[in-house]
């Protein structure tokens, strides 16, 4: 049955069945065609042609929203407002799949997205708390995080043992997401119970430095209406060839499905994720050197800095979330959606950094590197609820796609700090922002490292206890949004929709005893509009005008940290001018789906110009006032492909060039730079070739262009003297492999090497040069898969 509202082929129920009944019900498919064919030649008078009934192994991908027979393609997303399929959808969407994230090896959304063209991945600093965050297409993106349609706030380590498919979606989406969304967003759609299946999954892994992973993936219908699916997940894992950091998980998703008619279905959710992280920070980035432009002098990154990483480090995050959804379809083409969430997460750390190792080209020698620490803690709770109305109806010939609805949330975050008392020997003087102080260094003037293994993890030997809480931040919002998408003609579509978000804001500072309140409301209105035209049945043209708008303070681990983009008004009456932060894009594509929708090509031409920036004023740490002053631009292509080539070669890929400007600044010098954290060019392929029947094998290809260092928002670091800007990431090609083998329709079995030729390369950097993320090294696991 169709099912309008979702534009899918709901899958034929085969509880109970495996692969020896999918076989059976073709073989009988089959024997119905043949019959047809005895009674043609028998001359009957009443002929009775049979089509072949083709019933696909639909337990071998459970994900309602993929292409059957194209692991790599998503049909649909899984956000019930997006009313069309994704090739017909006016915006630029990049869905991953479960078998490509497997097959890729990545399992962190982190490391997922830094695959992914157009996404950077941001640094954390005392201003910025550690965990996942990511800039999209220039534009901070570390609070527009989703799973399923709803916001999923903190700072927090993400997995996907639990994930159908994960989509990101690019250029402002605030009618969908609401504040924020300027680069894009992401959301990840979760596995869901369902009565149509039968089956348990299980896939045990070990690998090189200590790599063990083991998850379940198990749905049991209990009765015709009744069906529970669990998710488990343990992984440890060292970071390659950084033996002394780490990484554990602990992870739980159950789903229970309740459909007792067509007309009404209950589906319920519980997550849990436990990470317990020994981070390494990596290396560092020297400074330019030089008296002008004429001789400046850029350095790469010292590559063979030790793992520094002190005994009493530590990432730790903890998410609990429990999701309802009420879905009731009184009669085709109208459906309701109510889904609520209440999640609790928390995130804290004392990490290690680096500073210093400045070159000094008289001497030929280096300042000695050393150690920092970072560090705080994050308490997150929140509720949201989501209204949906959507139908599919006819006014004379015209088709329309209504989506009407209502959100209601509350994001509270608290946070903290510890108190640390150092009480290793220190063994070096130097000079920081504050004058000389005591210091631990690793390294002498000419980079030799002056500890081994055994000493180098216990210099600082800290006491942890936590501390106070220095800022109490929260967000409450109720939002009211129409879209509807209007087909004229067959070849003829116009879209559009508004969203107003309604918001009031509480952030209390409490800086070293000064407690200050910035409270303030107000309302966002949000809206986009465009044309599509299909001027054959295969390809979609569009164009697509949008906005979005966010809040001053709108990042919850800020605080009144100016340095770090946080609020600090002098008075604490107001935020700035209370002017939101306003973005629009303008995005021109073209979509063909090929080879009965098997093959899809795409095509964008962009362009977002953001206003009204926030900016602090002074020397960006003094409390000198917070100001909407800044704008600034980004133009880019984007290519992608996805889906079978051949029958046998399967393949996604997508390739982003970009350029960034600083249009406006309250500081002239930044006017005309480039923005930080940005690569210009990015690219990702991944590729499969299915031998045999039993025998696949392909690889990963990643390749992201040169960025410097830098705030988010902002122009990069620049030397004025030099002329050039100051902490450059280099640009790198990274390489994985897979093969996979089944054994028969039970078990299985894949090899996955990540990063083949052991490149040394970097994510992202702080602004000052350190701390600089280094991606992981060489990695090989052996991945068992049995299906029951």
């Amino acid at each position: 049955m169709r099912d309008r509202n979702r534009g899918v082929i709901r899958p034929l129920s085969l509880r109970g069945a495996g692969r020896g009944s999918a076989a059976a019900a073709i073989g009988l498919s089959a024997a119905l065609v043949a019959g047809g064919a005895q009674a043609q030649d028998s001359g009957a008078e009443d002929e009775v042609v049979l089509g072949t009934l083709t019933i696909e192994d639909s337990t071998a991908d459970v994900n309602p929203n993929a292409q059957p027979g194209v692991p790599y393609k998503a049909r649909t997303s899984g956000d019930l407002r997006r009313v069309k399929p994704l090739a017909e959808t006016p915006q630029t969407i990049q869905v991953l799949t479960e078998q490509q994230l497997e097959e890729q090896g990545a399992t962190d959304l982190r490391d997922v997205l830094d695959n992914v063209p157009g996404i950077t991945v941001g640094t954390g600093e005392n201003g910025n708390a550690f965990g996942d965050r990511y800039i999209i297409r220039g534009h901070e993106a570390r609070s527009d995080v989703f799973v399923d349609g709803l916001r999923d706030p903190g700072m927090t380590t993400r997995e996907t043992f639990a994930v159908d498919q994960i989509e990101i979606t690019k250029g402002p989406s605030s009618s969908f997401a609401g504040r924020g969304s300027t680069g894009g967003a992401v959301n990840s759609i979760t596995k869901k119970a369902s009565t149509d299946y039968q089956f348990t999954r299980v896939d045990a892994g070990i690998g090189t430095d200590d790599y063990y992973r083991v998850t379940l993936d198990a749905n049991v219908p209990l009765t015709d209406t009744l069906a529970v699916r669990a998710n488990l997940l343990y992984g440890y894992e060292e970071v390659p060839n950084r033996n002394f950091s780490d990484r554990e998980r602990y992870g739980a998703a159950v789903s229970a499905a309740f459909k007792p008619s067509d007309i009404f279905e209950l589906v319920v959710d519980y997550y849990h994720l436990t990470a317990e992280d020994t981070p390494d920070l990596g290396g560092y980035v020297p400074r330019p050197t030089g008296t002008g432009p004429s001789d400046a002098t850029v350095y790469g990154p010292w590559d063979d800095v030790p793992n520094y990483t002190q005994s009493g480090d530590f990432l730790e995050s903890d998410v609990d979330t429990v999701t309802g959804r009420i879905y009731i379809t009184p009669f085709d083409g109208f459906q309701i959606v109510n889904s609520t969430r209440y999640g609790e997460t928390s995130n804290g750390y004392v990490l290690t950094g680096l500073r210093g190792g400045a070159y000094d080209p008289d001497t030929d020698t280096f300042a000695p590197v050393t150690l920092s620490t970072h560090q705080g803690n994050q308490e997150v709770e929140y509720f949201v609820n989501q209204f949906n109305v959507i139908g599919q109806f006819s006014t004379g010939s015209v088709m329309h796609n209504l989506i009407v609805g209502t959100e209601y949330s509350n994001l509270q975050v608290a946070n903290g700090t510890y108190d640390l008392t150092e009480n290793g020997a220190t063994n070096c003087v130097t000079a920081g922002r504050g004058g000389l102080s005591p210091s631990y260094c690793i390294t002498d003037e000419n980079r030799n490292v002056l500890f081994g293994d055994d000493q180098i993890h216990n210099l600082i030997q800290r006491d942890i206890v936590r501390g106070d809480v220095d800022s109490n931040w929260q967000v409450e919002t109720l939002s009211v949004y129409a879209m509807d998408t209007v087909d004229f003609t067959d070849w003829l579509s116009v879209h559009g929709g508004i969203r107003m978000d309604a918001f009031s804001y509480s952030n209390v500072v409490d800086s070293r005893g000064t407690v200050t309140a910035y409270t303030y409301s107000d309302t966002l209105w949000n809206g986009h509009a465009g044309v599509g035209i299909k001027p054959m049945e295969e390809v979609y043209v569009y164009f697509n005008y949008g906005t979005a708008k966010n809040i001053n303070g709108g990042e919850s681990d800020l605080g009144g940290n100016c340095g770090y983009g946080g609020i600090c008004v002098d008075d604490g009456t107001g935020i700035g001018d209370g002017s939101p932060e306003s973005s629009e894009s303008f995005e021109l594509g073209v979509k063909a789906d090929l080879f009965d929708d098997r093959f899809m090509l795409t095509a964008a031409a962009f362009q977002i110009t953001k206003g009204d920036v926030f900016e602090s004023a002074g020397d960006g740490y003094s409390a000198g006032g917070s100001l909407n002053t800044g704008e600034n631009r980004v133009r880019g292509l984007e290519f992608g492909l996805v889906g079978n080539i051949t029958p046998k070669l399967l393949a996604q890929a997508a390739l982003t060039v970009m350029e960034s400007e600083v249009t406006e600044s309250n500081d002239p010098d930044k006017i005309g730079r480039r923005l930080s954290n940005f690569a210009n060019t990015q690219f990702s392929g991944q590729v499969r070739y299915q031998a045999t029947d039993a025998l696949a094998f392909g690889g990963t290809a990643t390749y992201k262009g040169a960025l410097y260092t830098g705030q988010p928002d902002d122009a990069a670091s620049f030397d004025d003297t030099l002329g050039i800007y100051t902490y450059r990431v280099p640009d790198y090609w990274t390489f994985d492999a897979f093969v996979s083998f089944d054994f028969n329709q039970n078990f299985g079995a894949r090899v996955n090497v990540t990063n083949v030729t052991d490149e040394d390369y970097y994510l992202a950097g702080y602004r000052s040069g350190h701390f600089l993320y280094k991606g992981d090294e060489r990695r090989a696991t052996l991945t068992l898969t049995g299906k029951f």
